[in-house]
């Protein structure tokens, strides 16, 4: 038997009536993924890389199901119908001479144009992919080969977490030759024997631990054993231990999660690609059990990359250990008292939740049996910030940030403005929110989303919007702006900005 306790507590500011929890049980890691396949993310979704994130796993899933012989002809059409439109979807970011970029207008990028490659080829298995467009971005990529076979950067690093130790023309000629291989061309290809040499020469420096997981996997693919064995021999050397649990981070400063379960998940990767003996699935379940802690309530992770990347991984190690045989029970003692639930092979993939009575307090986990079982608490709440506003009918809404960070300069940021109940946004101050480092400005429901490509270390930015009020409200309530960086949600800092007749102002710290 394996048991575990969580603790639930609530906010001191929690709205009552607010809080809510709950518990879930799956016989199958890839359920919850399954069950939420068109909202991984609780993200926007208004460019090239966001729908990539929601088109690629559903490739993974699909794969899965199929190799265990769990494939249902409802779920089949289902995620053939989610990968038919992600792929219509992506090419609005397709250009002439076959790269992809992030926005419809955008400039050229390797990074996602090797990622739509690696996922167009995959999906063709599945549904219809037009080759000439498969084709064409293959081209453009090998295009971008330098004369030592590594690739030339066209537009920037999805993460810019990634950087520390090598540059990052390697870190991206290893995800490129991924891709590459993931493609099982006939025999090697020049332009990946030259990009492999290239890669070999870099290995000096193994500072970079992103860069090394992904090396342990672009080796692995090739079969070169040797190197394979050299780069998870010093990945066990720096190893985060917590117990049973496994994972790595960039370095020791890093807290970024949504990195770190990238970067697991390219070791998961390493390991499973190759024929995994006992002690590799052992050693694998160990980063699994951490890769699955981290897992939000949708089945997806923190950001774009970690959510692919990890479903991939998951995914495969799903297939490599596969039992359709066995059954458990999961018993839950609660303070007010026990839920019991069963899993057995009818139901592996059935999503049995059961909303908890207590809000707070202790809870005791116990799973036993043969069969895997997921085992998730949820609990969320509203809290809110009480202020008094004039009663206008029009209104002037500002926010000022800055970037304190240590480094120089940002990922990309996104900007959630909730507006305020009863207004809607003047369509000509939408229009000058356009400036120089916004990229996209999307107004959904009561939300206008503002990506920013980057600020710079200590740079004061600003936007200002002008409300109308359509209609009355009363006791209007505060409508707060969100602010964070794409690649790590946790990142994030609520901005309380004010609402006047004059403009005013927030700062992100």
């Amino acid at each position: 038997a394996l048991t575990e306790e969580v603790e639930l507590q609530l906010p001191d500011n929690v709205i009552d009536g607010s809080a809510r929890a709950s518990l879930s049980v799956l016989g199958d890691i890839m359920g919850r993924a399954l069950k939420n396949l068109d909202g991984l993310l609780q993200m926007p979704y208004g460019c090239g890389e966001q729908n990539m994130a929601l088109l690629a796993p559903n490739i993974y899933i699909l794969e899965y199901l199929k190799n265990t012989q769990q494939l249902t002809y409802a779920n089949k059409e289902k995620i053939e119908k989610f990968l038919m439109n992600g792929y219509q979807r992506q090419l609005n970011y397709n250009h002439y001479d076959g790269y992809y970029s992030v926005f419809e207008e955008g400039k050229q990028n390797s990074w996602l144009t090797a990622f739509v490659l690696r996922s167009f080829v995959k999906a063709s298995s599945f549904v219809f992919i037009d080759n000439e467009v498969v084709e064409m971005a293959r081209r453009w990529i090998e295009s971008k080969q330098r004369e030592n076979g590594c690739f030339e950067q066209s537009g920037k690093l999805f993460n810019n977490k990634m950087k520390g130790g090598v540059s990052d023309e390697v870190t991206l000629s290893a995800y490129i030759t991924a891709s590459l291989l993931e493609m099982n061309i006939t025999g090697t290809p020049l332009v990946v024997q030259r990009s492999l040499s290239c890669l070999r020469e870099s290995m000096g420096n193994l500072s970079n631990t992103y860069t090394t997981a992904l090396l342990a996997y672009v080796f692995t693919l090739a079969g070169d054993m040797q190197t394979r064995a050299l780069l998870l021999k010093h990945l066990g050397t720096v190893a985060i231990q917590q117990g049973d649990l496994l994972h790595w981070s960039q370095n020791e400063e890093d807290t970024s999660t949504s990195l770190s379960v990238e970067i697991s998940s390219y070791v998961l990767l390493a390991l499973l690609s190759a024929s995994p003996s006992a002690e590799d699935l052992r050693y694998s379940s160990s980063i699994v059990r951490w890769l699955t802690g981290q897992q939000n309530q949708y089945g997806g992770f923190s950001s774009t990359q970690d959510t692919v990347v990890a479903l991939q991984a998951l995914s495969l190690y799903s297939t490599k250990v596969f039992n359709p045989e066995g059954s458990s029970t999961v018993t839950v003692q609660a303070p007010s008292g026990q839920l019991t639930f069963d899993v057995n092979p009818h139901n592996k993939l059935l999503y049995q939740e059961e909303a908890l009575k207590d809000m707070t307090g202790k809870y005791s986990l116990e799973v036993k049996g043969t069969a895997c079982a997921s085992v998730q608490v949820i609990g969320e709440c509203h809290s809110c910030t009480i202020m008094i506003l004039e009663k206008l009918t029009l209104s002037y809404y500002g926010v000022n940030y800055r970037h304190y960070g240590s480094d120089n300069m940002t990922n990309m940021m996104i900007m959630e403005i909730k507006l305020l109940s009863g207004f809607t946004p003047d369509a000509e101050s939408l229009r000058m929110v356009n400036s120089e480092l916004v990229e996209r400005l999307d107004y959904i429901g009561d939300r206008i989303l503002v990506y920013i490509r980057e600020l710079l270390k200590n740079q004061i930015t600003r936007h200002f919007l002008i409300l109308q009020r359509k209609l009355p409200v009363r006791n209007l309530k505060p409508a707060l702006v969100k602010i964070y960086d794409y690649y790590q949600p946790s990142e994030s800092h609520t901005l309380n900005p004010a609402v006047h007749s004059g403009g005013a102002g927030g700062k992100k710290q």
